[in-house]
This record gives structure tokens, sequence and C-alpha cells, in this order.
């Protein structure tokens, strides 16, 4: 049997963070099965349903490297498909007219909670052996309801949660579809379970009460019954559900702040699952490791210091050639052009291994091609009276000698030596003057990556 397994989101809004484990966790595990991964766009909530929501799905995949191998397949579009399967249903007696109209069911809905009772349908129009039904209204479009059993349990073994059994005396006859015709969500979703062989499914444990409805509904039509794993919520790093209050919750909003993709998949692979101790790994080791036994039932808490500190370490072990052009467009945002000199590569060899994300990285260098504007408090400390007769001794001497980091620190030397003054009290104004604040990388390092001419023009500035 062919393992095929499905990502089907309502395209309502972004994806999400809970959207995106899901799917890299189905991905994954069709990966590992050498199966079939299905992209199913479940659009039928029309009002809801945008185009700019389908395109935010599909550029966060794409981004993520989550590449389908059937799909997209979109609901509205198989509409027919819903209708001969409802026709089926109702010539089989699986499924029924229902003539009831909003205002009887709202009177029912209200007798019923003040009676104390769990509101459900009454089953006034569902056909049985010796019932007769009332005469059908003709001026109430019916609805479809599923003919759902009386009697008996629906149960299933969850990959996740384990055993899970629902009464169906619990469960009343759904509607399946609306009076204009229009099929529901969980009819829609068993339709194309079904047609499309999906045999694990793999989604959020908001969906656990809409399985027995499902399953009764594949016994219904005769199908195989798929495998169901329930995903446990995500919290917050406050412990609560998380929500657009905890900040990035969009997929592509990662991408925007800086996150590096390997990152945010390394973090969502472990967000509820483990691999023995691994912490750090990449998607190939990911998808020869992942299995269902593995995924904790318990929620999971998302930690923003440790996405942070995985995020730096991919951002160490990128080469500089696989980041430029990202960090060249960040640097545009910041109305930054980078040119031929200083070279980009040689400066993001120098800062990326003390970057949290590529915003960071990006403002951080961004003194390399703009002249800074230098932080007033440094100025006022570093960039003293005192000290200026000594850094103009130096600027003499930088124009005379060979431009290499060596010469440099060799040439800061003598001079510190001459004036009887410590490293950091030259080190420090010189970083203000050259790069607007006074901390950065070995000051040797950036001047020579600068270059002998900006160097110079940028200390002259700062001592006239």
């Amino acid at each position: 049997m062919t393992i095929r397994t499905r990502f089907a989101p309502s395209p309502t809004g972004f994806l999400h963070i809970g959207g995106a484990r899901t799917a890299l966790f189905s991905w994954a595990y069709a990966k590992k099965q050498g199966g079939k991964f299905i992209l199913r766009i479940e659009d039928t909530d029309v009002e809801r349903s945008t185009p700019a929501a389908v395109q935010a799905i599909m550029d966060g995949m794409q981004w993520l490297g989550l590449d389908y191998d059937e799909g997209p397949f979109y609901q509205m579009q198989r509409i027919d498909t819903y209708k001969k399967v409802l026709q089926t249903m109702l010539d089989a007696g699986t499924a029924y007219y229902c003539y009831s109209s909003k205002e009887e069911l709202e009177a029912l809905r209200e007798t019923q909670t003040l009676a104390g009772e769990k509101p459900r349908y009454d089953g006034k129009w569902r056909p049985e052996a010796g019932k007769t039904l009332p005469q059908v209204p003709s001026d109430t479009p019916p609805v479809i309801r599923f003919k759902n059993p009386q009697t008996g349990v629906v149960a299933w073994d969850d990959l996740v949660k384990g055993r899970i059994e629902i009464a169906n005396s619990e469960l009343d006859d759904l509607i399946i579809a609306r009076n204009d015709g229009t099929p529901t969500y969980n009819f829609c979703v068993v339709v194309d379970d079904y047609e499309m062989g999906i045999t694990q499914v793999i989604r959020g444990d908001d969906h656990v009460n809409n399985t027995p409805r499902q399953i009764n509904m594949l016994v219904a039509l005769g199908a195989t019954i798929p495998q169901y794993a329930h995903l446990s919520m995500i919290l917050g790093d406050d412990g609560q559900k998380l929500s657009k209050r905890h900040g990035a919750v969009s997929v592509m909003q990662y991408h925007e702040d800086g996150y590096l993709k390997e990152a945010v998949l390394n973090y969502l692979a472990r967000l509820g699952w483990s691999h023995g101790d691994a912490e750090i790994f990449n998607m190939q080791q990911f998808c020869q490791w992942f299995d269902l036994d593995h995924i904790t039932p318990s929620a999971a808490q998302f930690n923003t210091e440790k996405l942070n500190w995985l995020n730096a370490h991919y951002i160490k072990e990128a080469t500089s050639d696989a980041i430029s052009a990202d960090i060249t467009q960040r640097l545009a945002k910041l109305n930054v052009q980078v040119h031929a000199e200083p070279n980009l590569i040689n400066v993001l060899n120098l800062y990326k291994e003390r970057a949290n994300n590529l915003n960071q990285l990006a403002k951080d260098i961004a003194y390399f091609y703009a002249v800074p504007v230098a932080n007033a408090a440094d100025v006022e400390k570093h960039l003293t009276d005192d000290i200026k007769p000594t850094l103009k001794t130096l600027a003499k001497q930088f124009s005379t000698i060979e431009w290499t980091a060596e010469a440099i620190h060799h040439e800061i030397n003598l001079v510190v030596a001459q004036y009887g003054l410590k490293f950091p009290k030259v080190a420090m104004p010189l970083r203000v003057m050259l790069c607007g604040i006074a901390q950065s990388p070995s000051i040797d390092q950036v001047m020579n990556i600068l270059g002998q001419k900006e160097t110079l023009a940028r200390i002259s500035a700062s001592l006239t």
C-alpha cells in the first residue's frame, strides 16, 4: 500500500506556525515511507476564503521547501463530484432531506438549552421504518443530513492520542449540504480523503470532534478508514494558546523578521516530536528519523529564545554566498545599496557569527556601505579632545602603510606605545568614527575590509 498524506488548509488567512508544523509532519511522513504528499485547499467557506490567503499558503510552503506530489486540489472545483456522492447517499438511504426551517431549529435549540439538554437535531425528517414523515413544505428549501448511526460507538486508535471512543448517541445527524446545494466542510473532507486514497490524516487536535462523524460517513461510503494522528496545540512562551499577541505566528513573518528557513524547519520539527537528544538536524535527517510514535500527546510550548539560538547557529553555518542575495535585499529596505567595494562576502564572513537574525546582520553591516551617524553618547565618551592628537598621528601613519589587517594592527600598537595608552583607548574612538558605535569586531579587520581610502576619509571627517 502506498502511503498518502495530505495537508488541507482553509484559505482564510496566512500559513501559521501550527499549520506549517502539520504540513511538515505530513510531508516528512510521506517522504520517510516513500509515499505521496498531497496539497488540498479547502475553500468551501466562500465568504472567508480569499485568493490572497491561498497565495500566502503557497508562499509559505514554497519558502519552507515543502514540495507536494499532487495538487493543489481546490474543493470549490470539485462541487460536481460532491453532488454525485450526495445523490449516491440519498439513493442508498444514508442521507436524507431535512425541511426544518431555521426558525424551527433555533426554537428547538432554545428549548433544549433551557431544559439543560445538549442542543441537537431532533430527527424530525429522519426516515425510519414505519415512520410517517411530515408533509413536505412548499416554501422551505431542504438541507441534506447524514443519517448517523444511533447505537454503538465509533472508535479509532489515534496515532498520537491513543484509543478514542465516542458513543453514536452523542452525535446527531449533521448537515452535509446546505439549502442552496453547496456541500459542507465535513462532507467534502470525507469525499476527498476517500477519493484521494489518504492513508494517514495528520492534523491538529481541534479536529478530534470531527473525526467520529467523518469515520461514520466513510463507513457509509464503503471506504477504507485512514489512520488518524491528531497533533496537540502549540502554546506561546507564556503557556497560553499561541495567537497573534505572541508576535510572529505567520510563517512568512518569520522570513520577514530575518529567520532562515532551516532554523524554522528544525524548530518546528522539535515542537512535539523528538529523536533522542538530537537538537540540530537537517531535513534529510528528519525524514529518515520521523515517525508518529514519538509525537507527544501533550501541548508543545513555543520558545522564542530556543528559535533564536537555532537561527544564530544556522546563520553561522551558512556560507556567505548563500545569504548574500537575501542580505542585499534587506539592506535595500534600509535604503542602503551594496557596492562592489567593500566586498559583501568579506563583510559577512566578519559579521555572521555575531548575528541572531538576518535583519540584525543587515543592520550591523550597513555602515560599510553608508557613512553612519555616530551615536552621540559614544562620541562624547570616546572621541574626546585629549585623544584627537593621537588619532591624527595614527591617520597620518595609516596613509603610508600597506593596507592589511596585520599592518593596521601593528601601526595602532606603535602609536599606543608612543602615547603611553592602552589599545582600547584608541580602538574605541576608531570604532565610533568608522562604525558609528563603540562595538564591532576587531577594528583592524573592520578597517581592512572598509578600505584605506574610505577609512581615512571617515577619520578625517570626524576630526575636522
